[in-house]
């Protein structure tokens, strides 16, 4: 490194935003995610005794699995380097294996390579990696807001060692925003700055586990605000609104948030909760989530849930589906919570779930049974020297418009597929049935 490098990283570290100078340069000093970190767990143990695997960190953004990997890097005798997927490539990935393999070879020291946003390399650019992760030329350590078991190659993952992180709760974050303004050295120790304890509240809340969300809303307000009459910077609660105007939702339409919300949205329909529906359903329309993903979400709980138990519901959740599509947002929401009101609120069923899965099983393993004559179509000429549709009973000649006749074939004839529930209309199925029968 020269003397122009040396300035150049001498000044970045001086000016790097809050987050990146706040950043723990020891395990003590992290806050949060105590179930890999913890002095009993394997990381803990792995990193106090420099005994690194190839390691995954995969969670939301701000959470700390660069952080993670800097903490390595501090307490590691092994060398340590960095490159970043969405600026790096194969070339990159050259260099730092050449010179890993110089040094192991000349001077017996292992080589950490940190890649942040892993998933954003291609299929043929992790495979590069596996035959140096798996000779141990190089110790991996992947970083991802990604599902790895979608994002990352399977071969690499069962080299792996994959540590989730999760959001950080409202303590961790008031911690670390307190240490930021109390930190002489690398936070605003030196800047008189008081952090009022409502901003502090808001701030620690609206991050939704996100400190390095936090950290920059905290340092937009104390670089940007006047000091008052007592010569200090005051970050009231109107401060911090200013700086972190809109709540950060953690949803990737790709990724896990996506599928979890959504599988939340339909548990919460299917399990009659109404608000926690349309908690999710706000949640998704606020992060943009199309309109049409939804609605069809919406019609197959409908039919899968509610069934048979209300056959309004799936009447609902259609037209629910048609007029989202054609009035668009913002009007679509309305129409969307009404539907999925609707559906949530319903008595439930899933008898039509059970009788179709019960069939499809019938139909794929055993042998298909043979239609009774009668029931054939008996529209064409020879269709009564077959003996097509010859004994057919016509139901609505009879009473109630029912007789009893078998329309399974002789194979299967005492197969039960549809099970009417007790619950809703389903109930007034099961009396009819028993009606008709009883009068037949």
């Amino acid at each position: 490194m020269d003397i122009f490098d040396y300035m150049r990283n001498d000044k970045l570290k001086k000016e790097s935003p809050l987050a990146s100078r706040l950043r723990p340069l020891t395990l003590e000093e992290v806050v949060g995610q105590r179930h890999i970190i913890g002095k009993d767990k394997l990381l803990y143990r792995a990193i106090k005794a420099d005994k690194i695997s190839s390691i995954l960190f995969y969670g939301p953004p701000g959470t700390g699995k660069t952080t993670l990997a800097k903490v390595i890097a501090n307490t590691t005798s092994s060398l340590f380097t960095q490159i970043n997927a969405t600026t790096s490539g194969k070339k990159d990935m050259e260099a730092v294996i050449n010179e890993a393999k110089n040094n192991l070879g000349m001077y017996g020291k292992r080589t950490i390579m940190f890649i942040d946003e892993i998933h954003r390399f291609n299929k043929s650019q992790q495979d590069y990696l596996l035959p140096f992760v798996e000779d141990g030329t190089i110790i991996l350590i992947g970083a991802t807001t990604e599902n790895p078991y979608f994002e990352v190659n399977s071969a690499l993952i069962s080299r792996s060692i994959i540590f989730e992180l999760k959001p950080l709760d409202k303590e961790d974050i008031k911690t670390l925003l307190l240490r930021a303004v109390t930190d002489v050295e690398r936070g605003f120790g030196s800047y008189k700055v008081r952090l009022h304890e409502d901003a502090l509240e808001f701030l620690a809340d609206v991050a939704n586990g996100d400190a390095r969300a936090a950290l920059n809303a905290l340092e937009l307000g104390v670089l940007t605000t006047e000091r008052s009459d007592d010569d200090y910077i005051h970050i009231t609660i109107e401060v911090a609104s200013e700086c972190i105007q809109k709540r950060a939702l953690k949803y990737d339409k790709d990724g896990d948030n996506h599928y979890d919300t959504i599988s939340a949205f339909i548990k919460s329909m299917r399990g009659s909760d109404p608000d926690a529906a349309v908690y999710y359903l706000a949640r998704m329309l606020y992060a943009g989530e199309e309109v049409a993903f939804i609605a069809r979400r919406i019609m197959i709980c409908a039919a899968e849930d509610v069934g048979n138990a209300d056959p309004n519901a799936l009447m609902v959740a259609v037209s629910a589906s048609l007029a989202a599509e054609r009035l668009g947002m913002p009007e679509a929401q309305i129409v969307l919570s009404q539907a999925a009101i609707y559906v949530a609120s319903a008595p439930k069923s899933n008898s039509a779930v059970t009788a179709i899965g019960t069939a499809m099983k019938v139909v794929e393993t055993e042998r298909t049974a043979t239609i009774p004559p009668y029931l054939r179509d008996a529209h064409y000429e020879a269709a009564e020297k077959l003996g097509h549709g010859i004994g057919y009973k016509y139901a609505h000649d009879y009473k109630n418009n029912y007789v009893k006749q078998q329309y399974l074939p002789d194979e299967i004839k005492d197969y039960v597929f549809y099970k009417p529930s007790n619950n809703g209309y389903e109930k007034n199925i099961r009396e009819y049935f028993k009606k008709i029968k009883e009068e037949e």
